[in-house]
């Protein structure tokens, strides 16, 4: 396993899909099913590094990605999810403050 180069509340890009977003959990290795993997990460992306759980900006979306497909974001403005209440309290200097406390 590999240490996360992102933390929840950092705005990030897709490096394939040029989307926007905001990393809302972090998992130290792929978590999801052999079927997801064969079926969505058509670039077989390692299973042995982290994956993010990501609100897509712009739309209704929540996405699951590896770490290798995601660069930080260089547009430090907020985004715009139905979902962000859920997961953060507050906007300040381009990253969001989460609800829930991480040790």
């Amino acid at each position: 396993m590999s240490k996360a180069n992102y933390d929840i509340g950092q705005l990030i890009q897709h490096r394939l899909f040029d989307y926007r977003g905001v990393i809302v959990d972090v998992d130290p290795c792929y978590e999801g099913s052999d079927e997801w993997y064969e079926q969505m990460a058509l670039s077989r992306p390692p299973r042995n590094h982290p994956w993010y759980h990501v609100l897509v900006d712009g739309s209704d979306v929540e996405t699951y990605v590896a770490e290798r497909n995601l660069i930080a974001a260089t547009a430090l403005e907020p985004i715009t999810h139905p979902l962000l209440d859920t997961y953060f309290s507050g906007f300040h200097d381009g990253h969001y403050e989460s609800v829930r406390k991480v040790n």
